[in-house]
């Protein structure tokens, strides 16, 4: 749940990185985020919530729409 939250941008990077890396080696990895940059960055799939309800479910980031 918000990994790279109120982390320095040199922080937040190095997280990701290993996220990166755990997930390019076959671990699927759940993040919480409201950081779309960092979602869009990433390109992967993304479900967005609302009140508890699945209301999007894409792959390729919030830019894809």
């Amino acid at each position: 749940d918000e990994p790279t939250g109120n982390l320095d941008v040199d922080t937040a990077d190095d997280i990701m990185r290993v996220l990166q890396d755990i997930n390019s080696k076959g671990t699927t990895v759940i993040m919480a985020t409201h950081a779309r940059d960092i979602v869009d960055r990433l390109q992967k799939r993304v479900v967005t919530l609302s009140s508890g309800s699945i209301v999007r479910d894409e792959k390729g980031g919030y830019d894809c729409l």
